[in-house]
């Protein structure tokens, strides 16, 4: 009996002390103890990928401060191209992502453990459920929970009905699910997967490149893997300043609104997001972290309190009845909304430019830093433990979240609070002014935003830094600092190309910006493929079911249906069950 598999492991740069310490070869099949310290880096700084991107990202900052009109247009032709050509193909992965993290939960390879077989899980379900909805909270919610449910209602998707149809609410709440719990998750659980199998399962680095060695062998500790982690890092510098940008945006108007100032022009942004970036820089100097995970956990239960808030005093009965609504029009309406592409029409490509394509290419770009989180907290998990948990979790949290601040909304909408006239950023304020108790909340939301943005810039330029120091689980403090500094840059100019529109520079360039990382998603998926049907427990499977197989053959054969199965080392034996015969006195039982 044989299967087509090496019968050691693949040397790698990570694995190669265990080898030599090892001199006896580990079958495949078999799990073995990784050495603790396989999944640290101990290189330092990379030059070549930190040098490059570097420079790359401050050569983007001074040609957007000098040049901010000639980034716009170039940015702008960009960003056509894209729409027009590869708009497809965010719409047609993000689906396939959703369809491959369940293949992948519900088939053959749910069962296997992100660790050692028998390893159990590093965190408590309820602490790891507590940290998957920190995940699923942010910045992006708290800009887009009022907007987007209002704005669909007050301007119907396309193909769902003209303004002010019956239909418009529970279409509204299905687009906004859409685009807020399957999809985002499962894109951030293909990378979350590939690490966490890849540091626990393998031993190898932290990083997006180490992932890739099953598809490209050494090569990915070579060019082609510094190229992946680059491209890495911009998606991460792109994504975390585009949810900077909401932020700013949203603590600009409550600036305007609670401190009754007037109307502030794209400057004051420049000035909130310097502001915020130097609070998250002192941070970083001081070396706070349990200062920057206390304030995290204290937003935590201000964002609940917020919600708990607005469900009790708002349209509490229409809230609840909006639940189940929205669930069941999410369902139905799931296959149509997956598959709306620009082929629909001029009007179909732009409302996907500014909604679906946008909200894809961002995930894309924030699966680097919300896929490493959610690897760091799963060890011990089995890969249907974690996809379930994944993509569920967060989608709860979300739907949550929108039945209660998209509710109030429409409900307000609907008697005549003309919230869809305003700007996305204005929405959530003026509906918090038609409850009781606003200039408190308005308050409550400018600190919740403001201290999303410095956990969200600490957490993003730990990634940074992470793959520009070869999968370091704890990067130098300068080259952290380094990256959220640039974010924050990055940030100020992404709104400054958007002019007096300043949300459509962040679309405009964060679409752009995650086109590369699509390529690099779908290789990730391919090369998870060919690690997982190589891992010990597929094929202690696959090496039991061809002996159980070649023994059931060789009993009929030798005694009909009368036989019994031993194993022994070496051998599998057969014997008769009744005969009384000796197995060892007859050949062909062997």
């Amino acid at each position: 009996m044989s299967l087509d598999h090496d019968k050691t492991r693949p040397a790698t740069p990570h694995t190669a002390r265990a080898q030599d310490e090892a001199p006896e070869p580990q079958h495949p099949a078999l799990d073995f103890p990784l050495e603790p310290d396989h999944a640290v880096s101990t290189g330092g700084l990379d030059r070549v990928v930190f040098g490059v991107t570097a420079a790359l990202a401050v050569g983007f900052l001074v040609w957007g401060f000098v040049s901010t009109a000639s980034l716009a247009e170039v940015s702008g032709r960009s960003l056509t191209w894209v729409m027009t050509n590869t708009g497809w193909l965010f719409v047609l992965t993000a689906s396939g992502f959703v369809v491959f993290v369940l293949w992948l939960a519900l088939g053959r390879y749910g069962r296997i453990t992100l660790g050692r077989d028998d390893e159990k899980p590093e965190f408590r379900t309820w602490s790891w459920v507590a940290m998957m909805f920190s995940a699923g909270m942010g910045i992006g919610l708290m800009f887009y929970g009022v907007s987007e449910p209002i704005s669909h209602f007050v301007s119907p998707p396309p193909g769902t009905g003209e303004v002010g149809n019956p239909e418009a609410a529970q279409n509204a709440m299905a687009t906004t699910l859409f685009h807020w719990t399957l999809h985002p998750w499962a894109i951030y659980a293909v990378v979350g997967l590939a690490i966490a199998y890849g540091v626990y399962r393998k031993g190898r680095l932290q990083l997006i490149s180490a992932a890739f060695e099953p598809l490209i062998g050494r090569h990915a500790h070579g060019p082609a893997g510094k190229v992946i982690d680059m491209l890495a890092i911009f998606a991460t510098l792109f994504g975390s300043a585009a949810s900077l940008g909401l932020g700013a945006l949203q603590v600009r108007t409550g600036l305007e609104i609670v401190g009754g100032i007037g109307g502030l022009g794209n400057a004051s942004l420049v000035i909130v997001i310097a502001v915020l970036t130097a609070a998250f820089v002192a941070s970083a100097v001081s070396g706070v972290a349990r200062g920057i995970q206390y304030l995290s956990n204290i937003n935590m239960v201000l964002a609940i309190t917020l919600a708990l808030f607005v469900f009790v005093v708002g349209p509490t009965v229409f809230i609840l009845n909006l639940v189940p609504t929205s669930i069941g029009s999410y369902v139905g309406d799931l296959p149509t909304m997956s598959a709306r592409t620009a082929a629909e029409g001029a009007e179909t490509s732009d409302w996907l430019e500014n909604w679906t394509v946008f909200y894809w290419a961002w995930w894309l770009s924030w699966t680097p830093f919300v896929g490493m989180f959610i690897a760091r907290i799963s060890r011990g998990r089995t890969i249907r433990e974690f996809v379930t948990g994944v993509l569920l979790v967060p989608s709860l949290v979300s739907l949550v979240w929108f039945a209660i601040f998209g509710g109030t909304a429409i409900d307000l909408q609907r008697a005549g609070t003309d919230l869809g006239a305003l700007g996305l950023e204005n929405q959530l304020f003026s509906t918090l002014e038609a409850l009781p108790l606003a200039t408190v909340t308005s308050v409550l939301v400018v600190v919740l935003v403001s201290i999303f943005f410095v956990s969200g810039a600490d957490a993003a330029s730990v990634v940074m830094g992470s793959l520009s120091e070869r999968g370091s689980l704890e990067p130098r403090r300068p080259t952290v600092i380094f990256w959220g500094v640039a974010t924050g840059a990055v940030a100020a100019v992404m709104l400054l190309v958007g002019g007096d529109e300043a949300l459509s520079g962040l679309q405009t360039i964060t679409i752009v910006a995650a086109l590369p990382f699509v390529v690099v998603m779908i290789g990730l998926c391919v090369a998870l493929v060919r690690d997982l049907r190589n891992d010990p427990l597929v094929l202690r499977r696959e090496y039991g079911a061809q002996a159980v197989e070649q023994a059931v053959i060789s009993g009929i054969t030798a005694h009909g249906e009368d036989f019994v199965i031993a194993v022994e080392e070496g051998s599998v034996a057969v014997g008769a069950e009744h005969s009384g015969e000796s197995d060892e006195e007859d050949p062909s039982s062997r």
